[in-house]
């Protein structure tokens, strides 16, 4: 797949899949073209050329909401929720498919609307159990700390119920408790099947839970192998490790 800016490829012929149940890192120093890989995945921007396949299916022309339909999540570097939305209806909007959603169900089938609304409650109120954020579910989002505010994402992400989810950088402005949060959630999310693509500095985080690590440099490939091998590659460590900080 490529990506081009004018003149620039920020994305050069990267090519690459996942086994179902991977986690697969991708990591790399500021400007390898790492989060404008994620925006073709996710649909937010369109390769220049190339092709996507999630499950079989061909997803470089779907936007953004088919494929999160189709099965493919993602968070931000940045979470971005509802602020003056408490917790509890921030998760609820990631519930995909609702009859209620259009005007007419509404009318002719009130209590498959109504069914359907109390089983998204439901879900989500465990998902913030999951979490470890029930307690504020009827908070308002503003109130949280940015260790929270991932936490949060990673719950309305998993409302849509994707097979893959794209996570960006995680471990990014989250203190060491929320941290220790996020991988236990992540492991047992894995345990139960879930696919994860991550970006990611924190080489520690990264180390714990990838079996495969991808290097991009200059919007390439550079290499990929175990988190091992990876932080003993030469080109890995003039590249990102003994360059740009992790």
């Amino acid at each position: 797949m490529r990506k081009c800016f004018g003149g620039v490829a920020a994305v050069d012929g990267v090519s690459f899949s996942l086994s179902p149940g991977e986690i697969l890192g991708l990591v790399g120093p500021n400007g390898a073209g790492k989060t404008t890989l994620f925006d073709c995945l996710a649909g937010t921007q369109a390769p220049t050329s190339g092709r996507i396949f999630l499950n079989g299916r061909s997803i470089e022309r779907a936007p953004s909401h088919r494929r999160l339909a189709a099965g493919l999540g993602r968070t931000f570097q940045i979470p971005r929720p509802f602020f003056d939305m408490s917790l509890l209806e921030n998760v609820m909007l990631g519930r995909q498919g609702l009859a209620g959603e259009r005007i007419l169900p509404n009318l002719l089938f009130s209590r498959k609307v109504a069914r359907q609304e109390r089983d998204t409650r439901q879900r989500a109120e465990e998902l913030l159990d999951f979490v470890t954020l029930s307690h504020l579910a009827h908070q308002p989002a503003r109130v949280l700390s940015g260790g929270q505010r991932k936490l949060l994402e990673l719950a309305r992400v998993l409302m849509a119920a994707p097979a893959l989810i794209l996570l960006d950088e995680p471990a990014a402005g989250v203190n060491p408790s929320f941290l220790e949060i996020i991988i236990e959630r992540l492991v047992e999310l894995n345990r139960r099947g879930a696919t994860f693509l991550l970006i990611e500095h924190n080489m520690d985080m990264v180390a714990r839970l990838c079996g495969r690590v991808m290097v991009m440099a200059a919007g390439r490939i550079l290499t990929e192998g175990t988190p091992d091998e990876i932080s003993r590659d030469p080109r890995v460590v003039e590249a990102y490790l003994g360059g740009v900080a992790a």
